[in-house]
């Protein structure tokens, strides 16, 4: 699941899966120490890295990785919206609109959620949100 955190850094909880080894260039410690494959990976400079956990990675591109457990009691969950929402809120950023602009605009189509109240949408904006059905 990827998750939008404002600024400055954005988390993608790893998976195990190829892609995201290479992605991250995560090292087997295998390979670290000149042996067989092994199921341990890490993540240069962060430390090893399970499935699970959290890789974070910052404005600069730096990576660092984040126990699940840790990250849980750390960042709150984040709010699930419509990719439409998702679609109207990364608009406004784009062309440099505010948030009143945005809240402003808003229509029952572009947000048909009626659990999401203005004040919930303005907190998407500003702390981030998960896009329903991303994983």
């Amino acid at each position: 699941m990827k998750v939008y955190l404002k600024q400055p850094f954005q988390v993608e909880q790893f998976d195990g899966s190829n892609e995201m080894i290479d992605k991250y260039e995560l090292i087997d410690a295998g390979t670290m120490l000149g042996t067989h494959h092994s199921t341990e990976l890490y993540l240069t400079g962060s430390g090893k890295v399970d499935v699970g956990d959290w890789i974070a990675t910052g404005v600069n591109g730096e990576h660092w990785a984040v126990k699940n457990d840790v990250f849980k009691k750390t960042y709150a969950e984040l709010p699930v919206i419509s990719e439409k929402l998702d679609y109207h809120i990364q608009l406004y950023k784009r062309n440099n609109y505010g948030i009143t602009d945005m809240l402003y605009d808003l229509t029952d189509e572009v947000c048909p959620d009626a659990n999401l109240t203005k004040d919930d949408i303005a907190r998407t904006w500003l702390d981030g949100y998960q896009v329903e059905g991303h994983k």
